[in-house]
């Protein structure tokens, strides 16, 4: 095996050496080789999910697309379930899975009906504005019915006023992209708890909601009914 100048870099061979050099995911291969500065987003928004529910058991996540980011959250919680509608990417995660993330993949609509099990959070992260207004209810149902009073969810989508700026490959199936006030109003049908955080780039923050590229909900304390 090669040497490396310093001692501590040694690490990095014994790993590729090990487990060989892990791949990007066929989805965030694409954004890495057209447009590598998004990663840094899609990064950031996971980090967010990770920290708002560190410790968690059990949690799902909704509309994983090939699940890179999804290991950021791992880091935190204990079993993560991935669900997505294309058996392309439910595939490409079980080809590209480690034996030390382990993780459970499946290929699950939401729309027509729940994922089986209880959970105690759930996430997911540019999917609700793909879904057209007159089935986000039904979308939204079907992901409680796997959750409890005590558990947490946590949405995220671009803003309405985002999309005169966004690229045009962003903006392809982007149906029911919400204002803040419209966000949070959505949700509070659900929980009694909704707390709506801006995004720009990397950063979220509390700021002016029509200047927030970007919406992560956190909502707690799940209504009856």
């Amino acid at each position: 095996m090669a040497r490396t100048q310093e001692a501590q870099y040694e690490d990095c061979l014994r790993a590729a050496e090990e487990s060989g050099v892990d791949r990007l995911g066929v989805m965030t291969n694409q954004v890495w080789r057209d447009d590598p500065r998004r990663l840094a987003i899609l990064l950031s928004r996971y980090k967010f999910v990770a920290k708002m529910l560190s410790g968690r058991r059990r949690v799902m996540e909704v509309g994983c697309g090939d699940a890179f980011g999804s290991r950021v959250v791992q880091q935190e919680i204990g079993e993560l379930t991935v669900l997505d509608i294309d058996p392309v990417f439910i595939t490409d995660i079980e080809q590209r899975m480690h034996p030390d993330w382990p993780l459970t993949p499946a290929v699950h609509n939401m729309l027509a009906g729940p994922y089986p099990g209880i959970f105690d959070a759930a996430y997911s992260l540019d999917v609700l504005e793909h879904i057209p207004i007159e089935n986000e209810e039904t979308f939204l149902r079907n992901i409680l019915s796997s959750l409890t009073k005590e558990s947490t969810l946590i949405m995220g989508m671009p803003s309405l006023d985002s999309q005169e700026y966004a690229s045009p490959q962003s903006k392809i199936g982007h149906v029911n992209c919400k204002q803040g006030g419209d966000f949070k109003a959505l949700m509070e049908r659900f929980f009694d708890n909704v707390f709506v955080f801006s995004m720009n780039d990397e950063v979220v923050h509390t700021g002016f909601w029509p200047m927030a590229h970007y919406y992560l909900v956190l909502c707690c304390g799940k209504r009856s009914g």
